[in-house]
């Protein structure tokens, strides 16, 4: 398997998450999915800046949404 060092590792993706996504660590709706050999992790804005170096060096596609916040906020 190929790991991705970047500094800022970020790719699309198809899926978009939706407010049936959940963040693994407290339930809020998710705005991150993070790809790991073993399976995706999904996370609200904050977990996800929280836990972004530690995963990210092991992490085959970090999927983040949280701009989102910032276009829903201005709407």
């Amino acid at each position: 398997m190929t790991q991705i060092a970047t500094d800022h590792l970020e790719l699309d993706s198809a899926h978009q998450l939706s407010a049936l996504d959940r963040c693994d660590s407290c339930g809020a709706q998710a705005y991150v999915r993070v790809t790991m050999s073993t399976g995706e992790l999904f996370f609200c804005a904050h977990h996800g800046a929280q836990f972004k170096e530690k995963l990210s060096a092991t992490a085959l596609e970090w999927h983040d949404e949280s701009s989102r916040l910032l276009e829903e906020a201005n709407n």
